[in-house]
């Protein structure tokens, strides 16, 4: 073998033991809805966990770390106008909350298993159901959800409207909650 290469081998193997130094804690995702971290801790996977969730501006109702659990209160959804929010997965989503009044909660289940921990995420989105009030005439169609007048457009509801308002479940956002997985495991 002649210097020159000898020289080389050793240049390359050297850079293959350093990088191997230097590699990140492994991450994988074996199910839908969960992500495995490897080489952290529970308390270092919730911190990181918490502060992701802030950075997609939802607010953290629930932190247990005894129990691994972390849930948020519910967000409304994004408006096509606001580009700074994340919580809209695709553009059905954002149509879909800019028409309606949407909101969505996260609860994340963390896991230590062996050397790892183990995050699952479950989104619920529920929509705002506004009962109508009675209108007589086409003319007074803008009085149909509020007391509005024709020139004044505001959202006073009825006793009666309070009473029947409810938030319909629609179900969970699994595109949303893959995207949590995601920014938690780039956060780490």
């Amino acid at each position: 073998m002649s210097k020159l290469s000898r020289h080389n081998l050793l240049w390359a193997l050297g850079g293959f033991m350093l990088l191997a130094g230097c590699a990140q804690p492994q991450h994988t995702a074996p199910e839908e809805g969960s992500l495995y971290l490897s080489d952290i801790s529970m308390a270092n996977a919730m911190r990181a966990t918490e502060t992701m969730l802030r950075r997609m501006h939802f607010a953290i109702e629930k932190a247990d770390p005894i129990g691994g659990v972390i849930r948020t209160k519910p967000l409304a959804g994004a408006q096509f106008f606001e580009f700074w929010r994340s919580d809209n997965v695709g553009l059905a989503q954002t149509v879909e909350a800019s028409i309606h009044t949407i909101r969505r909660s996260v609860e994340l289940q963390l896991h230590p298993t062996g050397n790892q921990v183990r995050i699952e995420c479950t989104v619920r989105v529920q929509r705002l159901s506004l009962p109508e009030n009675e209108v007589a005439s086409v003319s007074q169609a803008y009085r149909m959800y509020s007391k509005s007048t024709p020139t004044l457009q505001r959202l006073e509801l009825e006793p009666e409207q309070r009473e029947r308002l409810a938030w319909i479940d629609l179900g969970e956002d699994p595109a949303l909650a893959e995207k949590i997985l995601k920014r938690i495991s780039q956060e780490i």
